[in-house]
């Protein structure tokens, strides 16, 4: 096992800082990876951050994250959170643990956002504190 922790980022977080700041925040996308790579440092980690919005990619980068020995994953799958019966099937192929995140708060949301497909298969969760919710899950990682 190596030091390595995927972060995924699926479907419109790459224009995070922009699209609905009332809801995700001003912090873009890059904000949010320097952050994090500060703190995997100070962690003795290493992050790989991703973004795709492509639900097939963010399949193939968790195989890989397996595949590679990678510590864990932190995955931010957007909209897929509540579609997407392959990232399902896929975090339960794995062996690694895969930690859920959110910007927001699914739950105080629309009622179609209450689902959580991720969720069902991931170790935790972690939601609502904006892009504190990244370095909540990055400090649950170091904690495993």
């Amino acid at each position: 096992m190596t030091h390595t922790v995927y972060v995924l980022n699926g479907p419109n977080i790459n224009l995070l800082g922009t699209r609905q700041p009332e809801i995700y925040g001003h912090d873009t996308l890059a904000d949010i990876n320097a952050r994090l790579e500060t703190q995997a440092q100070a962690l003795g980690l290493t992050i790989k951050p991703l973004q795709s919005n492509h639900e097939g990619q963010l399949v193939d980068w968790l195989h890989e994250a397996q595949a590679s020995g990678a510590k864990a994953v932190i995955l931010n799958a957007a909209a897929y959170t509540h579609t997407s019966v392959a990232l399902l099937d896929a975090i339960k192929a794995i062996r690694i643990p895969v930690i859920e995140v959110h910007l927001s708060n699914p739950h105080r949301r629309d009622d179609f956002r209450h689902k959580s497909y991720v969720g069902m298969a991931a170790l935790g969760t972690i939601a609502g504190f904006g892009a504190a919710s990244y370095t909540l899950a990055l400090h649950a990682v170091a904690a495993l």
